[in-house]
Order: C-alpha cells, then structure tokens, then sequence
C-alpha cells in the first residue's frame, strides 16, 4: 500500500511539474542595449536576437545596479542569483544561502525544476553545487595577452589578430567557447530536458566579453569603414580618475589614450563580430528547442550582466554610470506572451524574480527584485524600478527618474545632470545651469533616500547643491 501511495505522488508530481513551463536563460557578457539590429542600431547583425525580439517582449530599459567591484561581472551575477540588491548582495552570505538552497537555481529545483548551467558563473558559491547538472564553467574572462591592449596606434601595425586561435582566449581547448555553450545547451535538450520535469537552463556567454575574438569571416563583416564612432565620442574623459575609470583600469587599457577614432572603430567592430558569432550560436540552441518540441511551454529571456563604452564619452568599459554601461537589452519570449516594447525601467535581475513567480505564483519574500509578469501581461503600467539606482565603488552614484539622471563623483566634488528624454546621448550637462537648480537639489534629495533603501553609506554630504 505505502509503495502505490508513493508511486501515486511520483506520477502525480511529475503532472503537475510537467504543468509548469520550462525557463531558458540566455545571458550575455558586456553587451550594452544598443548592440542588437532591431533596437535601431543598424551597424550590427543580429539575425537570430531580432527574431525573438519580434515575437516577445522587449524591455527597453533594463539596468544593472553597479557594483562594488571592477568586475561589475561579479556583482551583477552575484545580484542575479542571490536575488538581493547590490550592497546587500555583497554583504551576502552566499555559503549561507547556498546551504539553505536560496539560490536562484536551487529555488527552481524545489518548485520540481532540472536545472542546467553551462558557460561564465563568476559567483563565489560553486556552481556545481548550486545546479543539477553542468558543464564546461568558465571564469570571469578567456585568457588574454599584451598585444590585446592600448591598440590600435595611429601609424604603426595592429599586433592583435581576433581571429587567431594561438592566442588561445576564446579558443583555448580548441573550440570557440560560445560553440562550447551553445553545444552543451543543445546536448542537454536533445538529451530530453522538460520531458520527464520542466527545466531551468542557465546558458552564460563569455561573449562578447575581451579579448573580443571571432572567426576571421565574422571579423571581415565589420570593417572599419562600417562601424560608426559614438555621436559623443570624445578623445579624453576629463573626470576618468576621479571616477576610477582612468589609465590603470585593466578594461580602459585596451585602447589608446587619447582615444582616436580609428581605435574605437576597430575595437567596436571586433566587437560586433564576437556578437553576430554568438547570435549564431543562440540562433542554434532556439533551432534545437523547437524541434524538441518543448518551445511551446518555453518561457526564454535574453539579457547581459552589464553594458559596455567602448567609445562612448572616451571610455571603454563598464565602470561607469552612462546609460551604455548600464544598461543591457533585456528580451522575453514565451507562451502567451504578446509582441511590443515596454519603456518601464527595470533591473536586469528582475528576471529572477519573474522565474520564480513562473514556477511557483509568486516571489519569495527574501528576493529584492520583481516580477516582470504584471506588465508583460499588460496588468500594470507602473514602473517596477523607479527611480533607478547606480552605483561604482565608492566613485560614482547616480540616479535615474522621470527622464532625469543626475550623476556624482566624490572625489571629484562633480555633479552632473542630464534630460535623458531630451539628451539621451548624455552630452548637456545642466547641473551648472541656473535655470536647473531646483531639479538638481530634487534629484540630489532622491539620491540620499534612494541611498538609504539601499544600505548605502557612502556620504555624499559635501556634493549638496
């Protein structure tokens, strides 16, 4: 009698798991919002990410928080799969967490999840201890070398090659990682993931993180004279040290100071080319789910962990509080979900949170983000992060409402306002405009709050407008 009653919650629990839809998570590295063809940005080739754009929900506002590391990597995964907001993320016992199973994956696995992790975790809890099953999991970045960085220089040769494998990076082990990624995906699904239980994938790209390596034919798409230089481009940053994204950051290093044009064009074009490379890799892995048969009951999102300069204002890397590096694209494709755009700003981490709810109904009281399922759905139009809240170090603060984002430096006692709405390349700084005092001292009040909500004790007194 006791074993019919077992085998009956088995076949019982496997129909209600089987009930539940499964989550494919595509994550990026480095990519900022403005590196997909359909969000306007037409120097770069995204076949397979306009395709699911079209048919999902594109959230036009996602961003990452900051961090409290040079690695922004570190702290917006460990965000990601802690589910707390950045300060407290860091301040996190992730042993802790990982013993009384709080991780994002090991949520899912109790809500009857199979949950799969392949690629960069960068998190200080094992991964293998925290998913099912996993494979090939990769550190913060491929291996790099010296002829990767302060290049190109005007009138001498490039001694960086992106597309030789002998430099290892990306090829190290012999085939290019974001084939490695897309390939263990693929094995997992046609292994028979979501049949006998949904599952939960998490599928982390290193791409299009540094040394930004491709095949030579994906590099021949973009040839300089293709990539257009950032409108706000300009050589030099004048607060670059100040806000701890100067000329001894390892990420500012990978081109000439000062910035050329031409450097920015061959960095950025690279860069398009590790990303068209990885597009064609999630083209294969959203290929295989369908012919599985479980794409149907597949909710996917696609997202990065941060954005990244490469030009804009005369930087090159993440470190910083310009839209950009902030923020990422954020996609989300699956059953009953309706195509459209949805300008409401939202934490790239909200992801999580949506998860959960998709799993269970609901988001666990202890996980700071938000389901993104009210608005998707059309039952909310409120903004589920407002305002939004940028943090760099002790360096930098800033802070993101109503079309407004007022930006601090301590070290460089600098405020910097900017009209989003109408400045959106962030190239007028009001703060010194009389005109403008109140919203500065407005803004500047909604940053200290804004501090407090978030356990954040660096003291901004000495900026007081």
């Amino acid at each position: 009698m006791r074993k019919l009653v077992l085998s009956f919650f088995l076949m019982a629990s496997a129909v209600l798991g089987a009930e539940k839809p499964n989550v494919l998570f595509l994550f990026a590295d480095d990519l900022t919002f403005e590196a997909i063809r359909s969000f306007g940005y037409t120097d770069i080739d995204t076949p397979n990410l306009d395709k699911l754009a079209a048919s999902g929900k594109v959230f036009t506002h996602a961003y990452n928080m900051g961090s409290w590391s040079g690695a922004v990597c570190v702290a917006s995964r460990t965000m990601l799969n802690s589910g707390r907001y950045v300060w407290r993320a860091h301040s996190a016992d992730l042993k802790k967490m990982q013993s009384e199973n709080k991780m994002w994956s090991q949520r899912m696995a109790a809500q009857g999840y199979d949950t799969f992790m392949t690629g960069k975790w960068h998190v200080s809890v094992p991964a293998d201890k925290v998913f099912k099953t996993t494979a090939h999991i990769r550190g913060g970045m491929p291996g790099t070398v010296p002829s990767a960085y302060n290049r190109p220089l005007e009138g001498q040769p490039d001694p960086w090659s992106p597309s030789d494998p002998s430099v290892g990076g990306f090829w190290e082990g012999g085939t290019h990682w974001s084939v490695v990624a897309a390939d263990d995906a693929i094995s997992y699904i046609d292994g028979g993931a979501g049949k006998a239980s949904p599952f939960f994938m998490y599928v982390a790209f290193n791409a299009a993180h540094d040394p930004r390596q491709s095949p030579a034919e994906y590099v021949a798409k973009y040839p300089p004279s293709r990539v257009k230089v950032p409108s706000n481009f300009i050589p030099d940053y004048p607060f670059k040290e100040e806000m701890g994204s100067g000329t001894k950051l390892r990420d500012e290093k990978l081109g000439p100071f000062p910035r050329t044009e031409e450097s920015i064009k061959v960095h950025r074009g690279e860069y398009y080319a590790l990303i068209t490379h990885m597009d064609v890799q999630i083209g294969r892995i959203l290929e295989s789910l369908e012919k599985s048969g479980q794409a149907d009951n597949t909710w996917i999102f696609f997202t990065a962990d941060h954005g990244l300069a490469l030009g804009h204002h005369g930087l090159f890397g993440k470190q910083n509080m310009f839209d950009p590096s902030l923020r990422v694209p954020f996609i989300v494709n699956g059953p009953s979900v309706t195509p459209g755009k949805i300008d409401a700003p939202i934490y790239l981490q909200d992801a999580m949170a949506t998860s959960l709810d998709l799993a269970s109904g609901s988001v666990p009281e202890d996980v700071e983000f938000k389901s993104l399922l009210p608005l998707i759905h059309g039952k909310s139009a409120a903004p589920t992060a407002q305002p939004v809240y940028g943090a760099y170090l002790e360096l930098q603060r800033a802070i993101i409402d109503d079309g407004w984002k007022l930006i601090a430096y301590p070290k460089a006692s600098k405020l910097l306002l900017f009209h989003l709405t109408d400045d959106p390349d962030e190239v007028k700084d009001l703060a010194s405009d009389p005109s403008q005092a109140p919203k500065v001292k407005e803004m500047f009040a909604k940053l200290l709050d804004l501090q407090r909500s978030m356990d954040d004790t660096l003291d901004l007194s000495a900026l007081k407008p």
